[in-house]
């Protein structure tokens, strides 16, 4: 996969299909000051922050509510596409192929890791499913999703992306999480999730605020290899929930890019749900990009997490389908391949662990 020039860390990527590489600003970094006094700065090798990661107390702020007004029936359409993408069976074809395709440009690591993060129910376990339902060539919930506002997944579980059924993996593994709580207990600490992208959080852990990784967990890996590791880290936003999550959960996604970027790992977004805010979208997914609601819920997504639109793409997941769509198989495939764009960077930023190749 062809992937043109950037520069360490995660000042510069490249955008999603179509677009140039955007330089970010980061001159306005938010400080490390604590979420509700749960010591989010504190050094990773005190033992105090093991507190939940949203720890805000939004219990006597008003609470908005989605009203009709706010998601209307119908808004007028944009003129054209605001992102180029070809609707076709053989762009779907050329997807599979990229995705099928890719291998790390790392000897020492033969699949990109990439650890999926957002708030309960926001789709990422769905997404998981639906993608390999695109290449299963039926539609499928390997990972198990759950509907209550509880996190259905609360282990770290990895899945591989075969090409084919019976053939072997891609060189993709799509790492799932519970989803990440407001003031509740039953979160995931940033420790932990810390812990996973190094890479010493061995599969199948379930997670426990009272119980949070140490070097004395089962099966903590100590050193762990790069092959160990998450290489990017795709945040997870419902965009029917936009408008209505907690005002902390804004500063708690900074603060999260900001650990996870000094980690030297690259980070992307995915908008879950768009068909649930544009009746358009919903009986025909090619309206995506000519949405102005979608447009308008990137920006506010945008905002939310602290990066540019240009890492974030729409999705719309398999749900109560029963078959598959080439035009949603279109959507989800370009997201992984965009997703990949930026796992490949880690391996580029790390040129000390590809000497091998390096010296051929």
């Amino acid at each position: 996969m062809s992937l043109g020039g950037f520069s360490f860390g995660c000042a510069v990527a490249p955008a999603a299909a179509g677009q140039p590489i955007n330089t970010r600003d980061d001159s306005n970094k938010p400080s490390f000051t604590s979420l509700g006094g749960s010591g989010f700065g504190v050094p990773l090798t005190s033992a105090a922050p093991v507190q939940p990661i949203y720890t805000g107390d939004d219990s006597n702020k008003p609470k908005q509510i989605i009203s009709s007004t706010q998601f209307p029936a119908a808004w007028p359409k944009l003129e054209s596409q605001w992102r180029g993408v070809e609707w076709t069976e053989d762009k779907r074809t050329s997807l599979m192929k990229t995705v099928s395709s890719y291998r790390p440009s790392c000897e020492e690591a033969t699949q990109a890791r990439v650890l999926l993060l957002g708030p309960v129910s926001s789709g990422k376990s769905s997404f998981i499913s639906s993608v390999q339902s695109v290449f299963h060539g039926r539609v499928t919930n390997r990972a198990m999703v759950g509907s209550s506002s509880a996190s259905f997944t609360k282990k770290l579980q990895s899945f591989n992306i075969h090409s084919q059924k019976g053939e072997d993996p891609t060189g993709l593994v799509l790492c799932d999480v519970m989803g990440l709580r407001d003031g509740e207990v039953s979160g995931m600490t940033l420790h932990d999730i810390l812990s996973v992208i190094k890479g010493h959080v061995p599969e199948g852990h379930k997670f426990s605020p009272d119980q949070p990784v140490r070097s004395e967990t089962v099966g903590y890996v100590k050193k762990p290899s790069i092959k160990d590791k998450i290489h990017c880290v795709a945040f997870v936003v419902d965009a029917t929930k936009i408008l209505t999550y907690p005002k902390g959960l804004s500063t708690t996604f900074r603060q999260l890019r900001e650990h996870i970027c000094d980690l030297g790992v690259h980070q992307v977004a995915l908008l879950t749900h768009i068909d649930e805010i544009c009746s358009d979208t919903a009986k025909d997914v090619t309206q995506v990009y000519e949405s102005r609601i979608i447009r308008d819920i990137m920006d506010k997504a945008a905002a939310l997490l602290g990066m540019s639109t240009s890492y974030i793409v729409p999705v719309k997941n398999y749900s109560s389908e029963l078959d598959l769509d080439v035009n949603t198989d279109v959507l989800l495939l370009s997201a992984v391949d965009h997703i990949l764009q930026y796992a490949d960077l880690y391996f580029q930023d790390n040129p000390s662990q590809n000497l091998s190749k390096m010296s051929l």
